[in-house]
């Protein structure tokens, strides 16, 4: 092969796109206050598990007459509940730009049975928002994790909408402003931008989703573990640390040491501004480069955590055996785990720069992209 392998590495080759990298310097010494063994229903559980909303709500500034309930199930558990609890009260329209809001699409329309408007865009691009009516519920993810594109802001949702608005916001929060005014419901997994361990969702329900609850029974059968309000009002415990199923408290601890040390740097405005960096050493590096280039089409809405790129390269001639080859040999190098793109998305690579990853990091993974390209187009001719 014709170029010398980069000299630096990064420390860090945990890019994958989630779970995503655990905060910088993380040991499980850390995780020595976890009240294993313990009933979640015991004082010191409870204790643990109203801390952890009470540092959600202020790292990430929801406003105080918000509910934020840990619930099952990672993020499609909170998304989930949200769906089945909520809709039905009036139109709905679904917004998708890459597969995990196509997956809301299906659950809405081929499961719910409900008569949606679906809009769409390709992987890339999101839908017009200017095109959506408000006085609709509408559901749509903040970050498409598998295209690599972000709504900008909250902008074009209207203060005085009468729908609601249902934000899988998983691989945005805690790394992009969220607008909370704009927000009714807002889900996140924990595992994503602070690399939590999997398995538990976070539920933001608005004063005015809680009016929803509370005054609109669904049409269909409710799971117990979907059920939120009993006898017509909201089950208030859910919201104060009272969970719906048993929670792992070594989980909740370690989203506690994330948290603070969130907090530790400045809180949200520190996280948004590390993802940012992270996203902006990326592409600055592909910039003029004809051989790679971002997938999202428009800077302002191209993703500042979960950044994907594509080949462009016309000597390439099976794009996805081509990309899968690119991030095997990044693997098998060590600078890169799990960069591939998602199974359903165009074949490229993902690069995850949340706020947990380290920019020198990225920075050094930036030359082995290229390395392992030239490798990989130089395997190709060799074959041919």
């Amino acid at each position: 092969m014709g170029k010398t392998a980069p000299a630096a590495r990064p420390a860090n080759p945990r890019f994958s796109s989630g779970p995503c990298a655990k905060i910088p310097h993380f040991s499980l010494d850390m995780l020595a206050d976890a009240p294993l063994g313990r009933s979640h229903r015991a004082a010191v559980g409870k204790a643990k598990l109203a801390e952890a909303i009470d540092l959600t709500r202020a790292v990430l500034g929801v406003p105080a007459d918000y509910r934020i309930g840990i619930v099952p199930a990672s993020d499609t558990g909170a998304v989930e509940m949200a769906l089945w609890s909520l809709l039905g009260a009036r139109k709905v329209e679904m917004l998708a730009w890459e597969s995990f809001g196509e997956g809301w699409v299906t659950d809405v329309v081929k499961q719910l049975k409900l008569d949606a408007v679906v809009r769409k865009a390709d992987y890339g691009k999101i839908v017009d928002f200017a095109e959506v009516d408000f006085d609709h519920d509408v559901v749509f993810t903040w970050n498409g994790t598998t295209s690599g594109v972000r709504v900008p802001n909250g902008d074009a949702i209207p203060a005085d909408r009468a729908g609601l608005t249902i934000c899988d916001a998983t691989s945005a929060a805690f790394a992009m402003d969220l607008p909370f005014d704009k927000l009714d419901v807002v889900t996140f997994s924990w595992q994503k931008v602070l690399g939590g361990e999997g398995a538990h969702g976070v539920l933001i329900l608005s004063p005015r989703a809680v009016e929803r609850l509370e005054s609109h029974t669904p049409a269909w059968p409710l799971p117990k573990i979907f059920r939120m309000t009993k006898g017509g009002k909201l089950i208030e415990g859910i919201f104060k640390g009272e969970t719906i199923n048993t929670p792992s408290m070594l989980c909740v601890e370690d989203y506690l040491v994330a948290l603070k040390w969130a907090q530790s740097l400045g809180g949200r405005k520190a996280l948004v501004a590390r993802a940012e960096a992270n996203a902006k050493a990326v592409r600055d590096f592909i910039a003029g480069k004809d051989w790679i280039a971002d997938l999202a089409e428009d800077p302002a809405t191209a993703s500042t955590t979960s950044v994907c790129l594509k080949f462009t390269d016309p000597r390439i001639k099976d794009g996805a055996a081509f990309a899968k080859a690119v991030a095997k040999r990044l693997e098998k190098e060590g600078v890169a785990l799990d960069a591939g793109a998602y199974r359903d998305a165009p074949p490229g690579l993902r690069i995850w720069c949340g706020s947990t990853v380290e920019t020198a990091d990225v920075a050094a993974l930036m030359p082995w992209i290229e390395y392992a390209f030239e490798a990989e187009i130089e395997a190709q001719a060799e074959v041919a």
